[in-house]
């Protein structure tokens, strides 16, 4: 016997060797790509190219990979980070939004990322995939385009939120905009005002067309014509200020009240008018910013209190983890109407009267802010004689309060929410 063949018989005999169990690190080497990449591929999670996806799983099926169970459940038990997306940080209401979230988290032992996709739906996409690849204990989001689907899907793994804006079958933290907007405008028409105008974004928010109904909603109520030259855009990334605001109040038939649909919008504007020299008219924000209440005259907003969204958003991310099978719902904070004096400006000489009496059109009516109440007399509501040669103007008959309920009568898309938000704090305390 040869020494080969003492070798082959020795061989014969023994079992073969044990092949390693292959390791994650060991897919993503063979097949090219990271470890994480891997993991998304097996978690079946967004973020990862056809082509890669294919890869990777025949690399898995090759290898004979079988993912640790038990070290999946441990990184799922280990989520303690909440995601937040938003339409950008430098917004006042979103700023406020994410600390009031990010304080309530670590109050729970919890941390909190956020990313921002700048109004911009591409963007969106990219920031979404990169939350969602950690660890996620919740996700709340501001959606620009980002479908109902898509956010059922990454609800799947972790409880999902929208705020601001909703999409159907998900969780949403709303307000009425519709109602605020009808409020807004319908205060300015009881202090005498006519001529309204309203100035919007150039986002197609749902939020912002909402208050746009609103806002005709109660025109159509106090019988004053729709004019849509009235209607103007403030283009959100121009030069800081409302350059279209100005040019509306340099008209001829310049209107004597404005209402701006979001915050940055009555920042643009209130830059204008100052630049500008221009007369301050009736001005109302939707929603507050840094020190508009110490400019002259503050700047009377409707108060969407982002502490009442934020606290009512991240309670429901925790009712969600702790209820995962519960039916969507859709919750509406409520909102008030602050005066703070821009809001409270009253209409110049023979602007706003009514030409058949020679006395102010709203004598006597009664303006109601959320639960608060204000009375405008003839002589408060308008000062001076009308002009001789102003046009006739529709009196209004009824009070404000009743007109608000016949605008939101002709125009409200939503119903009230499922669930009632109370504030901790006062709506609108520092």
């Amino acid at each position: 016997m040869t020494h080969d063949e003492t070798v082959a018989a020795t061989t014969v005999g023994e079992a073969p060797a044990p092949r390693p169990r292959a390791r994650l690190i060991d897919v993503a080497t063979a097949a090219g790509v990271s470890p994480k990449t891997v993991s998304r591929v097996i978690n079946d999670e967004p973020g990862v190219l056809p082509q890669t996806r294919d890869r990777v799983r025949q690399t898995v099926q090759a290898l004979g990979f079988v993912p640790d169970r038990s070290a999946r459940e441990l990184k799922r038990r280990a989520a303690d980070t909440v995601g937040i997306l938003i339409d950008a940080i430098s917004d006042p209401f979103f700023a406020a939004f994410v600390s009031v979230v990010e304080e309530l988290a670590v109050a729970e032992g919890l941390s909190v990322i956020f990313a921002s996709t700048g109004y911009d739906a591409a963007r969106e996409r990219t920031q979404l995939d990169r939350l969602t690849g950690h660890r996620l204990a919740g996700l709340i989001v501001a959606p620009v385009e980002v479908e109902a689907e898509t956010l059922a899907g990454l609800g799947a793994r972790f409880p999902v939120v929208t705020v601001d804006r909703a999409r159907e079958g998900i969780d949403a933290v709303v307000i009425d905009d519709v109602g605020a907007a009808v409020e807004a405008t319908t205060a300015l028409i009881a202090r005498g005002h006519r001529r309204v105008a309203f100035m919007r974004e150039d986002v197609s928010y749902p939020t912002v067309s909402d208050r746009l109904a609103g806002y005709r909603s109660a025109l159509e109520a106090a019988g004053l014509p729709f004019d849509p030259s009235l209607v103007v855009t403030h283009e959100r990334f121009g030069s800081g200020d409302a350059a279209e605001a100005a040019l509306l109040l340099e008209r001829d038939d310049a209107p004597t009240a404005l209402l701006c649909a979001t915050s940055l919008a009555a920042i643009g504007t209130v830059r204008a008018i100052r630049a500008r020299g221009l007369r301050m008219p009736a001005l109302v924000s939707f929603g507050d910013f840094t020190l508009a209440e110490v400019l002259e005259p503050g700047i009377t907003y409707v108060d969407h209190d982002p502490r009442l969204l934020g606290a009512a958003a991240f309670r429901r991310l925790r009712e969600r983890a702790e209820r995962p099978d519960e039916g969507p719902v859709r919750i509406v904070v409520p909102t008030r109407l602050v005066p703070r004096g821009s809001g409270e400006v009253e209409p110049p000489t023979g602007t706003a009267a009514d030409p058949s009496t020679g006395s102010g059109a709203t004598a006597g009516v009664a303006v109601r802010s959320a639960g608060s109440e204000a009375s405008a007399d003839a002589a408060g509501v308008v000062a001076g004689d009308p002009s001789p040669d102003a046009a006739p103007l529709p009196v209004l008959s009824e009070p404000a309060a009743a007109l608000a309920a016949t605008a939101l009568a002709l125009v409200h898309p939503q119903p009230a929410g499922d669930a009632d938000v109370s504030a901790a704090a006062p709506i609108g305390a520092p």
